[in-house]
């Protein structure tokens, strides 16, 4: 975590950051639209956390966001094979039908700091972040609802994510969703225990 930790302040994203800091901007105008008009207010309601980690020379460029709840994975809706990969290194008697996750909701970087790997070191800190002993909660599982295009999906899988489905009908099926149209986002999740090993 090379640059984000010696070159950045991480900080709760607030009116007060976003407004002394320069517009943010990743390339996507959804995350862009997210972090600018919505993320205050989607703290607000309790229902997600973010956080930006801002350079610490300037403190006026924001270097990536990022989006953080709390989550389940329900292996009751999951294919059987999906279900037995998930639960295959807990105890038996741990294995249940709901384990402790966190969603990541958002996450992008500035295009001025891309071709950095800061999505790959920010990815690596959340990681680190959930399994410190400091951390206040449970949580066996990362999952992303990863936008479903060539470069999030290569990206994700390149920082260990697998997908919560193996094909993109499967997840249809599974989920429920009653579309002939290619879906918007993946879930994909990634297995906090592999650190520890």
């Amino acid at each position: 975590m090379a640059f984000l930790e010696s070159s950045c302040v991480r900080t709760v994203l607030t009116p007060s950051v976003l407004d002394c800091c320069n517009a943010f901007s990743c390339g996507n105008d959804d995350l862009d639209s997210f972090f600018r008009n919505d993320s205050v207010n989607y703290s607000r309601q309790l229902m997600g956390k973010t956080y930006a980690f801002v350079d610490a020379d300037s403190l006026r460029d924001i270097v990536c966001a990022f989006t953080v709840s709390n989550a389940s994975i329900f292996t009751n809706y999951l294919p059987n094979a999906r279900k037995k990969q998930i639960g295959k290194n807990l105890p038996w008697e741990k294995r249940d039908l709901i384990y402790p996750a966190v969603l990541i909701g958002r996450l992008g970087v500035n295009n001025s700091f891309k071709k950095m790997h800061v999505g790959s070191e920010l990815l690596d800190y959340i990681k680190q972040w959930f399994v410190d002993p400091d951390n206040k909660t449970g949580c066996r599982y990362l999952v992303v609802d990863a936008y479903n295009q060539p470069v999030p999906l290569a990206f994700y899988e390149a920082n260990g994510f697998k997908y919560m489905f193996s094909s993109e009908q499967q997840e249809c099926e599974y989920r429920k969703i009653e579309s002939v149209a290619k879906l918007h986002t993946r879930m994909m999740y990634f297995d906090l225990m592999l650190l520890s090993n």
